[in-house]
């Protein structure tokens, strides 16, 4: 079973985890940065942190049917774990602003779905596709992430297991600590910016 240590130990080795000073895809101002799509770059690597996800989930009363990630940066952690749990995977897409299931995809009424994501800051994009896998049929047992990096504080309208939790301070910008305020931001999000969060 991985721990936290051999996780960011994952990140570390392929120079996923930064420090600096970086503008999240939440617009939240952060010292620490996890490039999860560094990561992604090793079939190998990605491989074994999902299959530990789905590993460390619990016993649910009722065990998921499917897995559903939201795009762009949940897909390829999704489809690992799905895969390590032997279920369907799907993926959410923001049409006019909102998370929905397309190209075909679908839920039977009341199917129980696994939404598994890559890293969590604020839960938003988490509670975004709870709510379009609900508005598809969908029940949503939980969220499951490589990183919570909330410290525990992210909601997502659902239990979260994380395989590692940090509690990464993050600032809003007009409240920059000293030690960042000086140092000029670069923008690794992934909300219409370059690179991903």
């Amino acid at each position: 079973m991985m721990n936290q240590e051999d996780v960011l130990k994952e990140f570390e080795e392929c120079g996923a985890l930064l420090k600096g000073h970086f503008v999240l895809s939440s617009g939240l101002h952060s010292e620490t940065y996890l490039n999860k799509s560094i990561v992604s770059m090793y079939p190998d690597r990605t491989e074994r942190l999902c299959k530990a996800l789905a590993a460390k989930l619990p016993a649910f009363s009722t065990p998921p049917q499917y897995v559903i990630s939201p795009a762009m940066g949940g897909i390829i952690y999704g489809y690992e774990a799905a895969r390590a749990m032997g279920l369907p995977f799907m993926y959410t897409e923001r049409v006019d602003g909102e998370f929905v299931l397309r190209r075909g995809f679908g839920v039977p009424k009341g199917a129980s779905v696994l939404i598994v994501e890559d890293i969590i800051s604020t839960g938003l994009s988490s509670r975004e596709c709870v709510d379009a896998v609900r508005k598809a049929g969908g029940e949503p047992l939980a969220v499951a992430c490589l990183i919570d990096r909330s410290g525990g504080k992210a909601d997502a309208g659902v239990p979260i297991v994380a395989l590692a939790a940090l509690d990464v301070p993050t600032y809003q910008p007009h409240d920059l600590p000293p030690h960042l305020a000086n140092v000029p931001a670069v923008k690794p999000g992934s909300r219409g910016i370059q690179g991903a969060s």
